[in-house]
């Protein structure tokens, strides 16, 4: 790849991981609309390295309290509103790493065509608008339960299907269990953690077995210009969201769309 292609494709998966518009449905704009080459694997692991990075060094504190919390009170019956949070992070990653098991060579081969991109990022953008727009958004982040937890899990579960939008989804399903948006928001990334986490270690693991030259200028670039764009989104999301609402994104996601629809007919 061309230096100017490895800063694009680094900066759509860095924005594009913690905004509900689908990095998938981005990555293949690249490729359809400019005929540019597939990244690789080498390089998907480094920009989603940046993108961990990113959300581990913003959520710092968060983490180290959570952490603390779940290790001196989450095997006792004195849980506090911090280990019972980080229960809730731990559960609500289980149904996608399960599924995402079961389903993921079936996913490779018959769900990743611009046609099911489309569809799920014009239908997913619509559930998104009617959970911003009809949620009753009273709840703060110290109030999820077990039920508000399996509800967005399972939603995070179906975000394996390209166009979906992980981050997407999870917003969604917290907004219409009651959370407000900033909280919504909040529990997504921090739910981000294991499964990017998760996604990289699995493919790190099929790229060791990979017997290919690797060029490592691309993937430190890659890498870098991931965590930028990633932190910088962070920032920024969680400081509008409550402000500007999901209207601005649920417009993007219908607008890209239609695009992909056009290049798959036309």
């Amino acid at each position: 790849m061309t230096i100017y292609e490895i800063i694009i494709l680094a900066i759509i998966q860095g924005l594009t991981e913690f905004l509900p518009i689908s990095s998938s449905a981005h990555l293949i704009l690249p490729s359809e609309v400019l005929g540019w080459n597939n990244q690789g694997l080498a390089f998907d692991v480094a920009v989603h390295v940046g993108s961990l990075l990113a959300v581990v060094i913003y959520f710092r504190e968060d983490i180290i309290r959570l952490l603390i919390a779940w290790l001196q009170n989450g095997f006792s019956s004195a849980q506090t509103v911090d280990s019972k949070l980080a229960w809730w992070v731990i559960l609500g990653t289980i149904p996608a790493g399960l599924f995402g098991f079961l389903m993921k060579d079936f996913i490779e081969v018959y769900a990743r065509s611009a046609l099911v991109i489309a569809t799920t990022t014009i239908v997913f953008g619509l559930l998104l608008w009617y959970a911003d727009h009809k949620a009753k958004q009273i709840k703060e982040l110290t109030s999820i339960g077990f039920r508000e937890t399996v509800i967005i899990g399972i939603a995070q579960a179906i975000a394996i299907i390209p166009g979906t939008s992980r981050s997407g989804i999870t917003m969604t399903a917290g907004l219409m269990v009651g959370l407000t948006r900033e909280a919504a928001a909040r529990f997504s990334f921090l739910l981000s953690i294991p499964i990017i986490l998760a996604a990289g270690s699995f493919a790190t693991l099929d790229l060791i077995g990979e017997e290919t030259a690797v060029d490592w200028a691309a993937l430190l670039y890659g890498a870098g210009f991931s965590f930028v764009a990633a932190y910088t989104c962070i920032y920024l999301f969680l400081g509008w969201i409550s402000r500007i609402g999901m209207l601005p994104f649920v417009i993007y996601r219908l607008i890209l769309g239609v695009i992909l629809l056009l290049f798959v007919f036309l």
